[in-house]
Formats: C-alpha cells, sequence, structure tokens
C-alpha cells in the first residue's frame, strides 16, 4: 500500500518521529503529528526559507531556500515538505524532478498537508526518492542525549549554571543543546574558568568580545552567559544558520573563518567544530537576519563548507 511506503520513507530520515503509532493508533499519534511537524525548529527553519524563497525582507535565493526547506523537512514539518515538492516540481531554482516531488508531496498529504495530496496527480505517486538533503547526515543522530538528561547528570554546581544558561538561551534565539554545546566546550560551565589566552568564565569571553557585548562582570555566570550567547546571536546572523562556521568563528574569530574560506585549518578549531556539530546533530539553526548584514565572503564559505561536509 501507498500509505505504507510512506511510513518506510519517514523512517529513513525521522529517527526519532515513533512511526508504530501512525500505524498502529492513528488517534494517539496526533498530538505527537502535530507537535512534531508545527514546533521547535522546523517551523523557525519553514519561516526563513519562506522569506528567502519570496524575497521578503532579505535577498532573493533560491538555493539557500531549498536548503533550509530541506532541513525543515527533515524535522517533520509537513509545509517544508510541500514547498520542497513544488520547487521541484516546477524547476523553482533547481532542476525539475518529479519522482523527488511526488514523494515529498505524498509525505506532506500523510501528514495532513490540504493541498499536498492533491499535487501527486500531476507529478505521480509516493517512489521513495528522496533528494540527498532528505538523508541524516552522515554520523550525526539528533536527540540522542537531551539537554534535560545530560543537565540531570551533572554535579549540583553544574547543574546551576547549566539551568540557567538552557533558560537563557531561547531569550537569544539559541537553542539550548547549541549552547550546552558551547559552553561545556569552552569552559565546562565553570564560571572561574581563565584560558591561556585570557578567555574568562562560562562561555570563554575574551576581553574585547566581553566589551563588544557590554560585559562588565565575566565572573559573573549570568552577565558571562548573556554576553557569550549575545555573540552566538550574531554569529549565527552572520553566517546565516550554518552551524559550522559560526562554532569556528566562536572559537577562532570571525576574521580567521573569513580568511581562510571556511573552518580555519587549526586542529583546535577543527576539532571543537566536529564536537559541536556531533553534538548538536544539525547542520542549520534559526538566525535573524536583522542582528547583522551576512558575511561578504558567505557565498563562497557555504560552498567550501558543504563540500566539507559531504567529504
Amino acid at each position: 500500500m501507498v500509505r505504507d511506503r510512506v511510513v518506510k520513507g519517514f523512517g529513513s530520515f525521522l529517527g526519532g518521529f515513533a512511526l508504530a503509532l501512525f500505524v498502529a493508533a492513528p488517534a494517539q499519534a496526533e498530538p505527537l503529528r502535530k507537535a512534531e511537524a508545527t514546533g521547535g525548529q522546523g517551523e523557525a527553519l519553514l519561516r526563513q526559507a519562506l522569506a528567502l524563497e519570496h524575497g521578503e525582507g532579505v535577498p532573493q535565493d533560491m538555493a539557500r531556500a531549498a536548503t533550509i526547506y530541506c532541513e525543515s523537512a527533515r524535522h517533520g514539518h509537513p509545509e517544508a515538505m510541500y514547498s520542497l515538492g513544488w520547487m521541484y516540481a516546477n524547476g523553482r531554482g533547481m532542476d525539475r524532478n518529479d519522482a523527488y516531488a511526488g514523494t515529498l508531496f505524498a509525505m506532506a498529504a500523510f501528514l495532513g498537508h490540504p493541498q499536498a495530496a492533491r499535487m501527486t496527480r500531476f507529478t505521480g505517486p509516493y517512489t521513495g526518492a528522496l533528494p540527498d538533503c532528505m538523508h541524516p547526515v552522515p554520523g550525526r543522530t539528533p536527540g540522542t542525549l537531551s539537554p534535560e538528561k545530560l543537565i540531570g547528570s551533572m554535579s549540583p554546581s553544574r547543574r546551576e549554571v547549566a539551568r540557567l544558561l538552557v533558560q537563557l538561551a531561547p531569550k537569544y534565539g539559541i537553542q539550548p543543546e547549541f549552547a550546552l554545546a558551547i559552553a561545556l566546550t569552552e569552559s565546562n560551565l565553570n564560571p572561574q574558568a581563565l584560558s591561556p589566552k585570557s578567555a574568562m568564565g562560562v562561555m570563554q569571553l575574551i576581553p574585547a568580545t566581553a566589551e563588544r557585548f557590554n560585559v562588565t562582570k565575566p565572573y559573573d555566570p549570568e552577565q558571562n552567559i548573556r554576553g557569550g550567547l549575545a555573540y552566538l546571536r550574531w554569529l549565527l546572523a552572520y553566517f546565516e544558520g550554518d552551524i559550522r562556521l559560526a562554532a569556528a568563528a566562536y572559537n577562532a574569530g570571525e576574521g580567521a573563518v573569513n580568511r581562510h574560506g571556511g573552518v580555519p585549518p587549526y586542529r583546535e578549531t577543527r576539532a571543537y567544530v566536529e564536537r559541536i556539530v556531533g553534538f548538536v546533530g544539525d547542520a542549520l539553526h534559526p538566525f535573524d537576519h536583522r542582528v547583522t548584514a551576512p558575511s561578504p565572503a558567505l557565498r563562497k564559505l557555504r560552498a567550501i563548507s558543504e563540500e566539507e561536509m559531504g567529504s
């Protein structure tokens, strides 16, 4: 049956979606389906992709829109599946591919998208064919260790700092997983940490960065964390949500990323980036384009970054 084939197709990229519920108990699955499809990162990424596709508030960029639609679709968002299918069905910014479009429309229809089922009349039915971007990146398993489980395993003093970080992160548009990954890698959540390069506190702000983000008491956990989150927010806007580039810049500076055309060839920085990406499990992060203009070298950086991820 087509429905069974769609369910199996979901299994190729939504590992934690509890697919058995869709088959055995559709009524029980409805709250899970709605939460997965409309909440969190998938929704935020969808808004960014729509803006890029239609040039709303940002320069129109079809290729980037398709990439972000794909990331949102991998998070289970039916509107992103439909929009990406539409781009493939109409050759909008990419080569037309009815096999991809039919599969994406079928998946969106399975999740209740009102227009998606009608579109398969023009593209053909579900085939199981999906663009490469819909498959999980090898070596990444999103959600294997939630912030809650991680915090629960910490000592009381570190747990207090971690909870403060997780509480503050969304206020700066930062996902808790990303904030925790940075903080654990930088200082292991030690408010008194001081590096040989004079990086201070939980998220290891050097004096210039502390001054840049109005941190006057770098050993005060809350003030330091707020400064670090503000810097992460700026980096995500500067690199348009590319987690690898933002993490590399947090470690080595945005200037080094621009000069080297991607992640700098420093052993420390490359190991740092792999640890962050491995923890977060995603390639893209929602960002606020109003924070700063993107890096002037971003198109080149993005191409190099995608080559590195595919290698």
